[in-house]
């Protein structure tokens, strides 16, 4: 069974959308399969719309939306403004607070928002997916609590890392929402002992022939836009970061065959400051990280296919010490390798 969470803004047309995609393909029986929280902040077409108009302003700040109206989504649920699922059982209560949010963007865009939404369209369109919708809704928190009590084993699926957390991320370059631990925590109601497309600095980003080759062989562009992803050497300082604020016990190293025709591999080990201190920690000040120089450790590539391999010992001797130099540095076990496209291209070291 799926479940989506307490902390998911729910998009109701995508949601029918991908349920029909996902039929389209063969697979049987997936509308008995899956369930939505009722606790859900709506994601109305007026956040998308809206979402676009906040870009116009930002001018130059641009912080990389996907333009689905995720931010203002957060924003009418922080403001305790927005609509829940359960609210859509509730036609009265539901119209209102949608034309109520909707003349809220109007006094702030005025001619901006006409001719792009259109309230009473939007009204219409929940008619119809109302007593669509009800079958999957449920109490999540009933769901999870009952879950947890008889010893169901739980995968969590989450779209972004650490640095794209409103909290411990590279703000404002940053998704909504909390992505790291407390985010599944308080998304899904699961007991903690039982357990990141934008802007924003990248101080190892490559523009140059490396990062255009990690680009192309990595396939390396947004599913949602279609955008290049912007690709660099992996940074050590920011993943002992996100290890330090997370508590990871092992990482998952994906794409390693991607580096196999590199005659030199890069990692950042440290920042250098204007004032040229060396710093090992992740500053939460953007102005000074711009500053800042990146300090690179180097490595000697292995130039030979690591496609498809599924043992450790059998990876190249520059690939394992690579490797063990991660494990080293941010204090955590590499537990998963993976070495190609396929879900089977994976090495799992005991």
């Amino acid at each position: 069974m799926n479940l989506i969470g307490s902390g998911v803004v729910f998009h109701v047309p995508s949601f029918f959308q991908e349920l029909e995609e996902l039929e389209a393909k063969g697979l049987s029986g997936v509308r008995d399969r899956i369930l939505v929280s009722d606790r859900c902040q709506v994601n109305f077409d007026l956040h998308a719309a809206v979402d676009g108009l906040e870009e116009v302003e930002l001018g130059g700040g641009k912080i990389g939306t996907t333009g689905r109206g995720i931010g203002p989504s957060y924003s009418t649920k922080a403001a305790r403004s927005g609509a829940r699922v359960h609210d859509i059982f509730d036609q009265e209560v539901f119209e209102s607070k949608l034309r109520r949010l909707a003349a809220g963007y109007r006094k702030r865009y005025g001619d901006l928002l006409e001719g792009r939404y259109d309230v009473e369209d939007e009204i219409a369109r929940f008619r119809d997916y109302r007593e669509r919708l009800r079958p999957f809704v449920t109490d999540a928190v009933k769901f999870m609590n009952e879950a947890q009590n008889r010893g169901a084993k739980i995968l969590i699926e989450g779209a972004n890392a650490l640095m794209l957390d409103i909290d411990y991320g590279t703000y404002p370059y940053v998704t909504s929402s909390n992505t790291g631990l407390g985010g599944v925590v308080t998304g899904l109601a699961i007991n903690p002992a039982k357990i990141e497309v934008g802007g924003g600095p990248f101080p190892t980003e490559d523009l140059e022939e490396a990062g255009v080759k990690l680009q192309e062989i990595g396939r390396e562009w947004g599913v949602s836009t279609g955008r290049k992803r912007r690709t660099g050497w992996l940074d050590l300082v920011l993943l002992k970061y996100s290890a330090a604020v997370n508590h990871y016990t092992c990482f998952n190293l994906t794409k390693l065959d991607v580096l196999d025709t590199f005659p030199t591999l890069k990692v950042a080990v440290a920042y250098k400051t204007p004032d040229g201190k060396e710093i090992e920690y992740f500053p939460a000040d953007l102005a000074l990280l711009e500053k800042c120089e990146v300090v690179y450790r180097e490595f000697e590539g292995w130039q030979t296919s690591t496609t498809h391999i599924k043992t450790y010992g059998d990876l190249p001797a520059q690939a394992r010490t690579y490797i063990e130099f991660i494990e080293e540095f941010c204090g955590a076990k590499v537990a998963w390798i993976g070495t190609g496209p396929s879900r089977d291209d994976m090495i799992l070291r005991n």
